[in-house]
């Protein structure tokens, strides 16, 4: 079986992964979570984990919370807000945040990611947990590459670096000198915890398709500075010849969070 299919497949299942390092949730001062006992838990249908940890390891009072009826179709992407369940449980409150007791995992609430600051051990977590089975590889590559939009080259290079990031579609950065439209930077700013933050850049029309990551977590430093686009709003040529924009479930929830 394709590892993509079987994947996917899971993709339906709630599915967890212990970890062995220190989890701790603050909110000013205040710890809220410190536990060795965490885990990576992933919701049928959502994309990004976030942490479930035992209850006992929770400085704060559990209380019943009112139970939310909103409903997502389709893959959950990290726009998608906690409150949304997609496996039988109980809402809970912590510290004036939402948690979940899910039926499926006695003895451990599942906590809205976006409610307290997080470490592992001592290193900050922004964005969501990281997956331990997720990727990035940048490949230094010489091939010609060209991009155009609607046929207007917008940039052309034998510098890029390749990108294969589990699960995700070739991303394709290049060097800003080799950009040959206009560019106006974006106020939009995300945060992918495996790259760091991105600023936008936009051509004519104002549509927020280029990005960058200036200072790249250590993972993506080769990234530093280059540009990249989503290439699905692009016509993308590789030593010549036409790239096929690859069917990606997760990629189009991730352009329909941008708005692009």
């Amino acid at each position: 079986m394709r590892m993509r299919d079987l994947l996917a497949r899971a993709r339906e299942e709630l599915r967890y992964e212990p970890i062995q390092k220190r989890v701790r949730a603050t909110t000013g001062d205040e710890t809220i979570v410190d536990t060795t006992g965490a885990l990576l838990l992933w919701e049928p249908r959502r994309i990004c984990p976030i942490y479930a940890v035992p209850a006992e390891d929770i400085r704060a009072e559990l209380a019943p919370a009112p139970a939310s009826d909103a409903e997502v179709a389709g893959l959950l992407h990290p726009g998608i807000p906690f409150s949304v369940h997609t496996a039988p449980g109980e809402p809970v409150s912590l510290a004036g945040a939402a948690g979940y007791r899910l039926d499926d995992l006695p003895g451990y609430v599942a906590i809205d990611f976006e409610a307290f600051d997080w470490r592992e051990e001592d290193e900050p977590v922004r964005g969501h947990p990281r997956d331990p089975y997720h990727r990035v590889d940048v490949c230094r590559s010489s091939r010609a590459l060209r991009i155009e939009r609607d046929g207007t080259l917008v940039a052309e290079t034998t510098r890029a670096r390749l990108v294969f990031e589990t699960q995700l579609p070739t991303r394709y950065y290049f060097p800003r000198e080799d950009v040959r439209a206009p560019l106006r930077a974006s106020d939009l700013r995300t945060y992918c915890p495996y790259k760091g933050e991105a600023s936008y850049w936009s051509l004519e029309g104002g549509e927020n398709l280029l990005w960058c990551y200036e200072q790249p977590l250590a993972d993506a430093a080769p990234l530093g500075g280059l540009l990249a686009i989503w290439d699905e709003r692009f016509e993308v040529y590789l030593d010549g010849e036409r790239q096929a924009p690859r069917e990606d479930v997760i990629a189009e929830v991730m352009l329909d969070e941008f708005g692009v």
